[in-house]
């Protein structure tokens, strides 16, 4: 009795039931576009927006599907006004929002906004906190916007929010489900910010539809080798209408190479997270301009059938599920609508060839030659059985690889057995009963 008790007693306010999502569902697949954030930071204003909004057309960022152009912290005065709203910055942005929100929709885009679950924005601009309801009318109806980005600072004392971050991000969930239905409308896609804590690939699906999975990225390797360690793990959680957010591109920014670039992109599309670009698009260069534009790999990214990413099968340098920042896992395959996808990751300060026997992916079938397409390279590079070799894979490079079925295998592979358990090698069996050992090759 006591115990029973005490679990009704605790329950917060807000666990009357999962939250449901709106009649109308967005966000099926990641969403692609723009964030100010890496480029500019604070450094933002209308003409600024407006000018990038331009570029995703003109560039023809747009016409392969990114599509968001979002703006994040810094846009509005420090204080609400005295109704309590949110006001944008009266110098960096005259016109208002709602004018600017127009003229990114006349350019066939759509806008996002960044908000915040405190007191504050991490900033120390207005948060929401106390205000869900307000901030979401809004930032939807009044200032049109698309998309909200909803970040994790200025976290009220316990004693007040009396929540904990389901309970504080469901706030504004429901602000916004309760909204679209209310005025009829599809509902700002939302996207919680809250740097991976307290596994929100576990929770966050039922609030929103994606999640940040670490703290912030940086514009160099080890902390793009760190992302990915850290989402190797619960990879798996990303599907239609919840995704895993590894956080705004660097692509085209810091220290990053061209060989890095290329995986860092790689890596969050086949992962299916969010393509945010966060580099200035009016001095970007043609290199960098191609990484974003390789449309093989968005199609991974977009694919409409399958929607679930990559997830690694061998770590390759360290042991299986080793948490290793520096040498995260190597060796990475997926399904889609076109083929199984196996994605490869140098994580040495060197040239290095990667060996991959196919039936270590589940998605591979068992006696089958595949074609095997190169996502990078825009080449068919023949059909092979069993296995393949990616040769002299550049430092912290990449190899992205889309294997099509080519029938069956040729006749007379050893050993018979392509696949073995590695507690008992005996268990390769002809159809009379005879184990064949997997090590002897027949």
């Amino acid at each position: 009795m006591l115990i029973a008790f005490l679990v009704f007693y605790s329950k917060p306010h807000y666990n009357k039931g999962i939250p449901q999502m709106s009649t109308y569902e967005v966000g099926r697949l990641p969403f692609m576009g723009y964030n100010t954030w890496n480029a500019y930071w604070c450094n933002i204003d209308e003409n600024l927006i407006l000018e990038t909004s331009k570029l995703l057309v003109s560039l023809g960022l747009a016409d392969i599907g990114y599509t968001y152009m979002n703006i994040d912290d810094c846009y509005s005065e420090k204080k609400r006004n005295e109704n309590g709203d949110i006001v944008a910055n009266k110098e960096r942005f005259p016109s208002g929002m709602r004018p600017l929100t127009d003229k990114i929709h006349e350019l066939g885009l759509k806008a996002g906004i960044y908000g915040d679950s405190g007191w504050y924005t991490c900033q120390y601009y207005p948060g929401s906190f106390q205000n869900e309801e307000r901030d979401a009318k809004l930032f939807s109806e009044e200032w049109g916007f698309d998309l909200l980005k909803y970040d994790n600072c200025a976290v009220p004392f316990d004693d007040v929010i009396r929540e904990g971050q389901i309970g504080k991000f469901t706030r504004m969930s429901d602000a916004i489900k309760d909204l679209s239905e209310l005025n009829g409308k599809a509902p700002m896609l939302f996207s919680l910010c809250q740097w991976g804590r307290l596994e929100p690939w576990l929770w966050a699906r039922q609030l929103g539809q994606t999640w940040r999975t670490t703290d912030d990225i940086g514009a160099n390797w080890p902390s793009i080798a760190n992302i990915i360690n850290q989402n190797s793990f619960y990879a798996w959680a990303s599907d239609f209408y919840g995704h895993n957010d590894l956080d705004i591109l660097e692509v085209g920014n810091g220290e990053l190479t061209y060989e890095e670039s290329k995986t860092h992109f790689t890596v969050w599309a086949l992962m299916k997270s969010p393509l945010l670009i966060g580099t200035d698009l009016a001095s970007i260069s043609n290199e960098t301009l191609s990484i974003f534009k390789n449309t093989e790999i968005i199609a991974i990214n977009q694919d409409p059938v399958v929607g679930t990413g990559v997830t690694p099968f061998r770590w390759g340098v360290n042991p299986n599920w080793s948490y290793n920042s520096t040498h995260p896992a190597q060796y990475w395959s997926g399904n889609s609508q076109n083929g199984t996808v196996f994605m490869l990751i140098n994580t040495l300060d060197e040239p290095a060839d990667m060996f991959f026997s196919f039936t270590e992916s589940p998605w591979i079938r068992s006696g089958r030659q595949y074609a095997v397409r190169d996502l990078w390279t825009h080449t068919d590079n023949g059909t092979f059985a069993r296995n393949f070799t990616a040769h002299a894979v550049p430092p912290h490079g990449v190899v992205a690889l889309l294997l099509q079925d080519a029938g069956d295998e040729p006749a007379g592979i050893l050993p018979r057995c392509a696949a073995f358990e590695p507690w008992s090698s005996n268990w390769c069996i002809d159809q009379n009963g005879t184990h064949v050992p997997w090590e002897h090759g027949v």
